[in-house]
């Protein structure tokens, strides 16, 4: 262990910057609140480019995808890193549709801090809540940036209420407006209690001023509910507030980082980033209130040699522990493993152990990614995030480590997908450019999934979303040059049971010299929704060896993978095993594995079988005087509306609707709204198919 650190002090001297003055963040937000144009300021205000691009021209450097550049919305997260003050910062850019939000969940997995940009007019949307959830998972503190305050409708009390209520956030308003919509022109930082104005020709020069009169009030009101939001959480910022002592702009600054990274609160800034009004400010802020990686706990994993629990503490001096959270393929170097460092450092040419595959792999070469650019260095420190060259088996969630002192840290979860495709090759030629393209999409992209039908001879492609599959038709025609035919979009229906039932499987088979034995007891009833199918092993007395546990656990998975009325996978079942026999001669993994998937499926057939459909979490945003036809179409569509409300002069409808009747509803809404209308959807949960479309479904399957 010495020699292992005086090996590891030795490393540390290249350090170029301390831990304390590194910042990993996340930018976050709905479909056109301005995440990537907040980006694009960042890096030019930082000096990273020399010009800002623009998401309407298809000029910016995060969005470097042609698809990207087509739509005018993020499709991957891109990385990259500046400096602010003498902060070094690490900028993930993630995609705000709601088909990608595995982006965005794999990019929280890794990050200590995040901006969630809300757009001033449209607040808190459908997407807003979603990666405020994925946040909130992950125990990622959050600065809140309320973006476009120059627009019509512009009302940043109200997206500050709206935080409050939709999100359950407990805000605390730093900053805010001078003006609104044409006349913004500014912040009052109530902080410092001065106002910052933006001037010059593009607005990039800052003046601090006095408070006017007419806003004086107002930011009086503001400053005393923030400090009192303070004191709240600091005993000493309260004990000076209520003798009325001075309050140093240091102490409240670092009173509001203390409360921001232990999670009592989210700091609100404001501004216009395409007026470039407000983001040298919000800079500010991710080095004066985001966590540094010192600030967060230290990462938590098992030991797969004893499966006992280890920690890792963020140093140089630590042995080194990365998680891989993206794979991006390259057309010059391969595949490229993104990770972030939580321990030890790493240098090129060294060998890593993957702790998920135990194996060893060598590092190629580390990267510093600049979007789609790379930047070539020789080693990287505990805290960071780089990219590898030559982890070739590496996959998403995988943790890299120490061959000596191994860890796993916790994985992560990604969502099932919810939409399918058919696609065949135009020629047998092209079959094998097909499956290697495929397979390569895969790997980049946890959340897509491409399988082989026997029975139809078809491959299949599924998705999280009509968008989701309609990129990859794209890259694999464009990038991967690959003739492809493509069917209509199918929907990923379930099965499961309605009916508890108790079953008895065996597998016997004799064969003159050793035979085959296994008799298990299955107990099958419906589990709760969303939770798959979970085993439990009830066997009392030895019945059943517990070396055969796993193999009956693993037969009723198999069979799980295929239902009896649609050949779909079953979900929202609990299987106990209860009760069995084994041959102390003839049983075997083999017969135990047979027992439990023929226990299963009749099981399955006497538990009254249904089809489950994916219903989704709808949006739709709609000026009033298309309201009535719109709900006439959404009612027709087996919706269920769960209220209607009003942003600005727009009615919002929020409701329920099967996945199956919502295809092709982009041109609908835009039809029925004369191009006005916006909707969002994303997948909720799974419910039972009506018994009518249910036999019309089975029926087309068969």
């Amino acid at each position: 262990m010495k020699q292992y650190l005086e090996k590891q002090k030795n490393k540390n001297m290249s350090r170029k910057f301390s831990l304390q003055k590194n910042r990993n963040i996340g930018i976050m937000a709905h479909i056109d609140a301005g995440k990537t144009t907040t980006t694009e300021r960042i890096l030019y205000y930082t000096g990273k480019v020399y010009k800002i691009g623009e998401v309407d021209h298809g000029t910016a450097t995060m969005d470097w995808m042609v698809q990207e550049q087509e739509r005018g919305i993020t499709i991957t997260s891109a990385s990259t890193a500046c400096f602010w003050q003498d902060c070094y910062i690490n900028i993930i850019d993630t995609p705000g549709h709601v088909d990608f939000t595995v982006e965005v969940e794999r990019s929280l997995r890794v990050l200590d801090g995040t901006i969630i940009v809300l757009c001033s007019v449209g607040g808190v949307e459908a997407q807003s809540e979603t990666v405020w959830r994925q946040a909130k998972h992950y125990n990622v503190p959050c600065l809140a940036y309320i973006n476009k305050m120059d627009r019509t409708g512009a009302d940043f009390f109200s997206i500050v209420k709206q935080m409050r209520e939709k999100l359950g956030a407990k805000t605390i308003i730093l900053q805010i407006p001078l003006g609104s919509e044409e006349t913004f022109k500014g912040v009052i930082d109530l902080i410092t209690m001065q106002t910052v104005v933006f001037t010059g020709q593009d607005n990039s020069e800052l003046k601090r001023e006095a408070i006017p009169e007419n806003f004086l009030e107002t930011a009086k009101k503001y400053r005393a509910k923030m400090i009192e939001e303070i004191a709240e959480y600091d005993p000493e910022i309260m004990d000076k507030f209520i003798n009325n002592h001075e309050l140093e702009i240091t102490d409240l600054k670092m009173a509001v980082r203390k409360g921001t990274v232990q999670y009592h609160y989210v700091p609100v800034f404001c501004g216009s980033s395409l007026r470039n009004i407000g983001v040298q400010l919000l800079l500010d802020g991710i080095c004066d209130y985001l966590p540094c990686p010192l600030d967060v706990p230290p990462v938590q994993g098992i030991n797969p040699l004893t499966e006992q629990k280890v920690q890792r503490i963020t140093s140089d001096d630590e042995y080194f522990s990365a998680l891989a959270f993206k794979i991006m393929s390259d057309t010059y170097v391969g595949k490229l493993t993104f990770f972030r460092v939580y321990s030890g450092i790493l240098k090129s040419g060294e060998y890593v152990y993957n702790a998920n595959k135990r194996i060893k792999q060598k590092i190629g070469k580390i990267v510093k990614m600049h979007a789609n650019k790379q930047e070539v260095v020789s080693e990287i420190f505990a805290g960071d995030i780089a990219a590898a060259v030559g982890l070739k088996d590496t996959v998403t969630g995988d943790t890299i480590c120490d061959f000596n002192n191994p860890i796993v840290l916790e994985n992560i979860c990604f969502p099932e997908p919810v939409i399918s495709l058919a696609i065949e090759s135009a020629t047998k030629a092209e079959q094998d450019k097909l499956s290697y393209a495929l397979n390569k999409i895969q790997d980049e992209d946890p959340s897509f999934k491409a399988s082989y039908n026997q029975e139809t001879g078809q491959t299949i492609i599924s998705g999280m979303g009509e968008l989701h599959l309609e990129v990859i038709v794209d890259r694999l025609l464009r990038e991967f040059k690959v003739e492809a035919r493509v069917g209509t979009p199918q929907v990923a229906y379930k099965e499961t049971i309605t009916k508890s039932v108790s079953v008895r499987g065996k597998y016997i088979q004799q064969t003159g010299g050793r035979g085959q034995y296994g008799d298990v007891v299955l107990e099958i009833s419906k589990g709760e929704r969303g939770t798959g199918i979970i085993f439990k092993n009830k066997i009392k007395s030895g019945a059943i060896p517990k070396e055969y546990i796993k193999c009956v656990k693993e037969g009723v998975e198999a069979a799980a993978q295929t239902g009896i009325l649609g050949g779909y996978s079953l979900i929202d079942i609990q299987v106990k095993l209860v009760d069995g026999a084994f041959h102390p001669v003839d049983s075997s993994d083999l017969a135990f594995r047979m027992a439990g998937s023929i226990a299963f499926s009749d099981g399955l057939r006497k538990a009254h079988p249904v089809l489950l459909e994916p219903i989704m979490n709808l949006e739709v945003l709609v000026p009033m005087q298309y309201l009535g036809d719109v709900l006439g179409d959404l009612g027709s569509r087996r919706t269920k509306i769960e209220n209607i409300s009003e942003r600005s002069d727009i009615k919002v409808i929020k409701a329920f609707a099967p996945l199956a009747e919502m295809f092709g509803y982009a041109n609908i809404i835009r039809n029925l709204t004369q191009g006005r209308g916006t909707y969002t959807i994303e997948p909720s949960y799974y419910d039972e198919v009506p018994k009518r479309i249910q036999d019309s479904i089975i029926g087309s399957t068969y």
